[in-house]
């Protein structure tokens, strides 16, 4: 069996035997869970390789590109900056960026954008690649362009659009970028090892996801909100193999971090705004995030959402209670917080396969065996 290597309480050890099966079956190369319960850290492993070579193990600081799990980070900015009286959630968004506020888009709140139901999923405007990074250039079009439907109606999987949208709101009210603010008020404060916009020193504890063999479908008949989303802006599964890619700050998708730190930073949900004993959120604040601002069938995902203040919420497709949200990233990657249970399950890895926001290892697998047991 695979070597797993960290800390696990006993009532738990399914985790870790989870993992092992998994990488000895393939289904993971390298791979992180952290679970925190009740407040304190019950399981904190990690094993396999960190390249898809197999020859380097990974380590108990790997990092890796994380793909829209990094949407929770900014949610949390967003929650911050709310809770400090700074940035009003039911806001207009052109109040912090007057020039949002063309082509319709005076109506479009906060609130619509951390909820994907601004309608701004994708871009009128063909961006391809390493375009994405250009941070200027794509916020001038999302600006310039026409809600593709009736903001607030609505969810559409805003996959990488979100990230700048609400960047730049942050960025608009402190000044610097959402890499920086998180990197000085999230992450410094709660010692998450955690970036949005990898430094070069951390380089060396990168493990490099090992992409999907086909892209993202270019176009399909009609032209539909889906197909328009995912036409631009257009993005390959081996972005995260270039340095382009981890350098710069995309918010929505690029943050390197691994369970630990995510679940580290997540607590803050779980713990009604403190993580072992540091306060950066009010409880009235966090119960925001269970506020529904969507449910029905996303334009985008084709699925049945219920969006909150950012997260998902409990639904149909993922029924986890009123008080608990999740996320998931491209390829595989999941975050979930459950109030009640007091639980905070994170699943971190380098080998992608097929789902947009998470996949059955995490979504299934590693949170089903958390809750067998947690409650």
């Amino acid at each position: 069996m695979a070597e797993i290597h960290g800390v696990c309480d006993e009532r738990f050890e399914a985790l870790a035997l989870e993992l092992s099966k998994s990488i000895d079956d393939g289904e993971d190369c390298g791979a992180s869970i952290c679970v925190h319960h009740k407040g304190e850290v019950v399981v904190d492993l990690w094993g396999g390789f960190a390249d898809a070579e197999r020859t380097r193990p990974w380590e108990a600081d790997t990092l890796v590109n994380v793909w829209s799990t990094t949407k929770t980070m900014t949610f949390v900015c967003a929650l911050i900056l709310a809770d400090r009286g700074e940035l009003d959630l039911d806001a207009p968004v052109a109040r912090y960026w007057p020039e949002f506020a063309q082509a319709g888009k005076e109506g479009v709140l906060v609130r619509h954008v951390l909820g994907h139901t601004a309608g701004l999923s994708g871009l009128d405007e063909l961006f391809v690649d390493e375009e994405i990074t250009q941070w200027d250039r794509v916020c001038e079009a999302l600006a310039a362009q026409a809600p593709w439907w009736e903001p607030g109606t609505a969810s559409g999987y805003h996959a990488l659009t979100q990230g700048n949208l609400i960047g730049e709101i942050v960025r608009r009210i402190t000044g610097i970028t959402i890499g920086q603010w998180f990197a000085a008020e999230v992450a410094a404060p709660l010692g998450a090892d955690f970036f949005i916009g990898l430094p070069e020193s951390e380089e060396h504890r990168v493990s490099l996801v090992i992409p999907l063999n086909e892209v993202i479908p270019e176009g399909a008949p009609g032209d539909s909100i889906a197909m328009r989303s995912f036409r631009s802006p257009r993005l390959h599964s081996s972005a995260p193999l270039n340095r382009w890619w981890r350098a710069a700050e995309v918010p929505a998708a690029n943050g390197h971090g691994n369970a630990a730190s995510v679940a580290l930073v997540q607590s803050l949900i779980t713990g009604r705004g403190q993580v072992g004993g540091t306060r950066l959120l009010s409880e009235a604040t966090v119960d925001r995030v269970f506020e529904t601002q969507a449910d029905g069938t996303d334009l985008v995902l084709g699925l049945p959402m219920r969006m909150g203040m950012g997260y998902g919420l409990s639904s149909s497709l993922l029924p986890i209670g009123d008080r608990a949200c999740f996320w998931g990233g491209y390829g595989g990657s999941f975050i979930f917080m459950d109030q009640e249970a007091e639980l905070t399950v994170a699943y971190m890895m380098n080998m992608m396969r097929n789902g947009l926001v998470g996949d059955t290892r995490g979504f299934g697998h590693v949170f089903n065996a958390t809750l067998a047991v947690s409650v």
